[in-house]
């Protein structure tokens, strides 16, 4: 009995310390013993020496990486113009786009002369008649002589040319007037044989583009083992090219030359409205030097 009641003692004894070990290893787990001071203090200072020695190593990375990428420069104009749709069109045109460049460029240099020639020439008729009139019948043939000679555009000068005659007679001053006419008319119309040929050679070189672009591309197609669309894509795209640019000139240039024409032809009729009148003017004023009747 006694033996047992000491096993019986013995086990309980032994099973209160393992439950008892059990239920303290947590705690002693989670209570760790305080860092002396020193320790603490070395402890900190590696980390920081750590964090700053990362962060002197990625600036250096980052400042290497800048100095190592290529520096993007912003595009000039030159660069723009370059990589314009115009000057890419003009590229796949083929060599015969520099033929309809020269004759844009002549064509251009026509218009803007013509139409400054011609603005310049622009004058109130209206009111040129009447103070030439007026000067005729206050101060004489020297008074309108002087109000033509300070008047700009070839109405007035045709009309000098024939107060120029006046002393010869009516014939004379007509005769005058027709000479100079012509000579006027010559001015005027100066350039617009430059324009005309613009407006048919500029579609021709066009055509001759488009014959040029497909040759090319039958060749592409004759050379190829296998028809391919992008062998002959580059000869119709230069053919379709230059016909484009060719009927562009020609257009432009045709409508320039009909405005230039109608320009020209109103300037006509006022002339010969105006040198009209001059010589009834004249004719009246000779008859009443003459003592006849108006």
């Amino acid at each position: 009995m006694v033996n047992v009641w000491v096993r019986g003692v013995s086990l309980i004894s032994v099973s209160l310390v393992i439950l008892v070990g059990l239920w303290a290893m947590p705690l002693f787990a989670q209570e760790e013993a305080p860092p002396l001071p020193g320790e603490l203090e070395e402890s900190d200072m590696a980390v920081t020496d750590s964090l700053g020695a990362a962060e002197d190593s990625l600036w250096e990375e980052e400042f290497a990486e800048e100095e190592m990428a290529p520096i993007e420069q912003a595009p000039t104009f030159l660069d723009k113009v370059k990589n314009s749709g115009l000057v890419t069109l003009f590229r796949q045109g083929g060599r015969f786009m520099w033929a309809l460049l020269l004759c844009s460029v002549v064509g251009l240099a026509v218009i803007i002369e013509r139409f400054i020639t011609l603005n310049r020439a622009k004058t109130n008729v209206a009111k040129l008649m009447s103070n030439i009139i007026g000067a005729l019948h206050n101060d004489g043939v020297e008074g309108a002589i002087s109000v033509c000679e300070g008047t700009r555009g070839p109405i007035a000068a045709i009309i000098h040319a024939g107060l120029m005659r006046h002393h010869l007679g009516t014939p004379a001053v007509e005769k005058a007037i027709e000479s100079s006419g012509t000579i006027e008319m010559s001015f005027l119309e100066r350039g617009l044989i430059v324009l005309a040929s613009v407006i048919n050679i500029a579609p021709m070189l066009g055509f001759l583009g488009t014959v040029s672009g497909m040759i090319g591309a039958f060749n592409a197609i004759a050379s190829a083992e296998q028809v391919n669309a992008k062998l002959v894509a580059s000869g119709i795209s230069e053919a379709l090219i230059t016909t484009a640019s060719g009927l562009l000139i020609g257009i432009v240039a045709q409508a320039f030359y009909n405005y230039f024409i109608s320009r020209i032809d109103s300037y006509v009729i006022e002339m010969e409205e105006s040198t009209a009148e001059l010589v009834d003017v004249m004719v009246d004023l000779e008859a009443k030097a003459s003592g006849g009747t108006v």
